[in-house]
């Protein structure tokens, strides 16, 4: 029967080795269609893999950094948190510094009043009270205007060195 098969048409047989090989080809595909699957998929992991990582890391990176500044800001907003507190420090504060102004103006004053009464010499006091006509020496005039000085200078000098001890 097989002779009868090949004697009958050599068309059909081209046919039929031609469907044959398809067959095979399609068999062979599909076998190894997994090992193309995997193939691809090794691929694109070759391929996306690295600037994947690359981002991570970076989003790690950035995540490190935002980690600081949450710090920071958890760290200024306690410190702003704390100057609630202050604020009757800083009043007490103020009302001494008021107190001690107004002190200090006293002590001038008190200086200033101190120094107009002492500030007149002996020479001035005695010669508002005396009342004399002395005629016009020039020369004497002048005399005693430099010794009326020199005893200044000296009073004032004595009240100084006293004071400052």
């Amino acid at each position: 029967m097989m002779s009868v098969l090949n004697l009958a048409d050599p068309e059909l047989e081209a046919k039929t080795k031609k469907a044959t090989e398809r067959l095979s080809e399609n068999m062979h595909i599909v076998a190894n269609e997994p090992s193309l699957a995997f193939f691809r998929v090794q691929e694109h992991v070759r391929k996306a893999l690295p600037p994947m990582v690359e981002k991570r890391m970076e989003v790690s990176q950035l995540h490190q950094h935002l980690q600081g500044h949450i710090y920071d800001i958890e760290y200024a907003i306690g410190a702003i948190k704390s100057f609630d507190g202050a604020d009757s420090s800083f009043k007490h504060i103020q009302e001494m510094m008021k107190s001690s102004i107004f002190v200090r103006q006293q002590l001038k004053y008190e200086e200033n009043r101190k120094k107009s009464k002492e500030g007149s010499s002996v020479y001035k006091r005695l010669s508002a009270h005396i009342t004399l006509d002395l005629p016009d020496l020039p020369e004497f005039s002048d005399a005693i205007r430099e010794t009326a000085n020199k005893v200044e200078s000296i009073m004032t000098s004595a009240r100084q060195t006293s004071s400052q001890q």
